[in-house]
């Protein structure tokens, strides 16, 4: 039996073992073309809930994208997919139809169904991971009515970056390396030793030489030969691929169809280790112990997990499961509590990806993860909403209290950038957790509070990661942080630093309308703005919009972060200048799509698709429809007692997830479709799933069954709603 082997390490030169073959027969071409990361618009998403597996696998055009290992800001796969070469030389991404089937409702398990365009096959792949290795297993059926030579087309990028990988074959082993990483793909019984021969019965007739091939991308890979060789013969089977970007390309057992249906079925194992030995040992325990078994065990694991929490009305149970699992499934599993952002690049972060990218979304922000914790609470998983806050306060907050713009999961911080809602929003999460220890109070909630109080209401950076000055939503989130940590520092007999803290959160709460609305622009009405750069939101100030060089007054631009107010307890949601903003906010940047209602983050925006519908460039986008903002409205609707309301945005929601169920950052805005990949209402080529996303519709479920928004402090409520005269 033949074995295909894939493996990845940091130095191909130190396994002489395994190198014993490969010392000849250089591809051409280096270092090939320029590395791309896939679109981030995944539709699966997957691992074990174990933490001896840690490896991720996505999902997207019918193909599996990155593959996460060790850690969950570490991709090293751009692509694996299956090459067919019949009358002409056919990919699954570009050359099939693509469908997705969730297995299991109640596990991250998908199936990929691509149907060739001309009807000719089908191909059928089962994802799953192994819970006690580092493998990602598929279990592929190809079904054919021609004879067709099928190939495995594996791009590695290993450790986060495209290029500087190293290629080789050795035996049945097909090895790259890069860093510290290695991967090992292995089949089961469906490869053979030969792309063609005429019977099922009769031997391989090409030798070795002409099935496996180590090359650069676009220059000497196996896919370019086969697409420019006469009659798509073959390919050269080069060896040995240095420092650049490789893919590996190795042929499967050549069907034949004598009773016109010709049916192959084999297992793939891409597994990842330390060393090339490790992952390969991993891929053939996996194998060994086989899909069937495997895909069970993995199950098991999410139906337990799914046991444990909360359950809500039958017509959101689906949704509400996977969106859970989702977010289960982005903690990391060596740095417990470090939930990313999604685990993609939107728009492949830029003109290529040769080198390490910053993080894509792959990275932990301190806002993001307290929405992805208040979610956990409002499901009832508990233990992750604490490991969340063990995370924010053991390994990413500073010296002085304060946190990082964002950060790897390690902690080791990425964006310079101060957002004073990610200093305050821990606080509240402390609070809602009950975490009032000493401990958690002398090392963490204090620094924290004394960081506001010297450096707010003003945040170098708002909720959106662009402009400095008084954001509504920033300073509802110092108010309820400071408020918060005053209730724990009273618990620890601290009555200086509450009265100091509740001093300066009754002031910004007094001057908040004085600092952030308007009277300006919008015809005679009163209302919010997005951000004033100063404290005097009347005076007119211009400024860049973020990612554009077009220049706004400011008092032009709104967005609906001051329902913050409302959903932390400060203001009431029939306050007259919240409903007189909110008019305006629906007139301004609201559309009616056909799977609902959604809203831009606000007007003029850039951060999104060009006009054309291509991929945003940091120039010239276009901001589209954020799905997170109609679960916000849905909050502030149960604040005001409209349930009606509050279901009607959690149906849209539930609207915006794609056929794998995941809930995008942003939809497409218009009627018109530029590119076929857009369509109103649906997702666009931004983070999906998007933890935040994600979150909260979770929230917003569970707030719905209970008629009342859980995730805003007692402790605010009761101070500004219930008794403002104990001010």
């Amino acid at each position: 039996m033949f074995r295909l082997v894939v493996i990845s390490t940091i130095c191909w030169y130190c396994c002489s073992a395994l190198l014993a073959q490969a010392t000849n027969n250089l591809a051409p071409g280096a270092p090939g073309l320029d590395a791309h990361w896939p679109s981030a618009a995944k539709n699966g998403f997957g691992t074990a809930t174990t933490n001896a597996s840690k490896v991720w696998f996505t999902l997207n055009d019918g193909v599996m994208t990155e593959v996460y290992y060790p850690r969950l800001d570490v991709p090293n796969v751009q692509k694996l997919e299956l090459i067919i070469v019949g009358d002409k030389v056919e990919t699954e991404s570009d050359d099939t139809n693509h469908g997705l089937e969730i297995v299991d409702s109640r596990a991250l398990s998908y199936r990929q169904i691509n149907t060739a365009k001309s009807g000719n096959y089908t191909i059928t792949k089962t994802y799953t991971t192994d819970p006690q290795h580092n493998t990602v297993l598929i279990d592929v059926q190809f079904s054919t009515r021609t004879a067709n030579d099928v190939y495995v087309y594996y791009d590695p990028s290993l450790n986060n970056s495209g290029m500087h990988d190293s290629a080789w074959s050795s035996g049945d082993a097909l090895l790259a390396g890069d860093s510290d990483i290695a991967s090992a793909l292995l089949s089961s019984s469906g490869f053979a030793t030969s792309a063609a021969f005429s019977s099922r019965d009769q031997k391989p007739r090409l030798s070795y030489d002409r099935v496996i091939s180590s090359g650069y991308f676009g220059t000497s890979d196996g896919l370019t030969e086969l697409k420019e060789s006469r009659l798509h013969a073959g390919f050269t089977a080069y060896r040995r691929a240095g420092n650049g970007n490789v893919v590996q390309v190795a042929a499967l057992q050549r069907l034949e169809n004598s009773d016109g249906n010709a049916v192959r079925r084999f297992t793939l194992a891409l597994s990842f280790g330390k060393t090339p030995r490790e992952a390969l040992r991993a891929a053939r325990a996996s194998l060994a112990k086989g899909f069937p078994r495997a895909r069970d065990e993995y199950q098991a694991g999410w139906h337990a997990y799914l046991k444990s929490i909360r359950h809500v009305e039958t017509g959101y149970q689906q949704q509400f499961n996977i969106a859970a699992m989702v977010l289960k499934a982005l903690e990391d599993k060596t740095y417990r509590g470090a939930m990313i952002a999604s685990p993609s690049t939107p728009w492949g972060g830029g003109p290529n990806a040769n080198e390490p990218a910053i993080s894509g979304y792959h990275a932990v922000w301190a806002r993001d993860l307290y929405h992805v914790a208040t979610a956990f609470l409002a499901i009832g998983d508990r233990a992750s909403a604490n490991r969340a806050l063990d995370y924010l306060f053991r390994v990413q907050q500073k010296a002085d209290g304060s946190f990082p713009q964002n950060s790897w999961v390690d902690g080791r911080p990425i964006g310079s950038g101060l957002q004073m809602d990610q200093v305050a929003l821990p606080l509240v999460l402390a609070y809602q957790l009950q975490r009032i220890d000493a401990h958690t109070w002398r090392k963490h909630v204090k620094p924290a509070a004394d960081f506001i109080v010297r450096k707010g209401p003003a945040t170098g950076q708002d909720r959106w990661e662009e402009k400095p000055g008084y954001s509504p939503a920033t300073i509802a989130a110092e108010i309820a942080g400071l408020v918060c940590a005053a209730k724990i520092a009273m618990i620890n007999g601290a009555e200086e630093s509450a009265k100091a803290y509740l001093q300066t959160a009754d002031e910004w709460a007094n001057h908040v309308e004085r600092w952030t609305a308007t009277k300006g622009r919008h015809g005679d009405g009163h209302y919010y703005l997005r951000i004033t750069e100063n404290n005097d939101p009347d005076d007119g100030a211009h400024y860049e919009v973020n990612s554009s060089s077009l220049l706004v007054d400011e008092r032009a631009i709104l967005d609906a972060g001051f329902l913050e107010l409302v959903r932390l307890g400060i203001k009431s949601p029939n306050d007259p200048l919240v409903r007189e903003s909110l008019a305006l906010v629906d007139q301004l940047i609201k559309v009616d799509t056909r799977n609902g209602a959604a809203w831009y983050r606000y007007n003029h925006d850039a951060y999104g698709e060009r006009p054309d519908g291509g991929d945003y460039d940091g120039r010239t986008g276009v901001g589209r429809l954020w799905t997170l903002l109609t679960g916000e409205r849905g909050e502030y609707d149960i604040a005001r007692g409209d349930l009606t309301g509050a279901r009607k945005r959690l149906d849209a929601m539930m609207l915006f997830a794609n056929e794998g169920m995941m809930i995008p950052e942003q939809v497409w805005d218009r009627a018109e479709i530029p590119r076929a990949s857009l369509d109103p209402g649906e997702g666009t080529g931004s983070a999906t799933p998007l933890a935040w996303s994600m979150a909260q519709f979770l929230r917003l479920a569970v707030n719905l069954s209970q008629a009342k928004n859980i995730e805003t402090p007692a402790v605010t409520k009761a101070r500004y709603l219930e008794s403002p005269a104990k001010k």
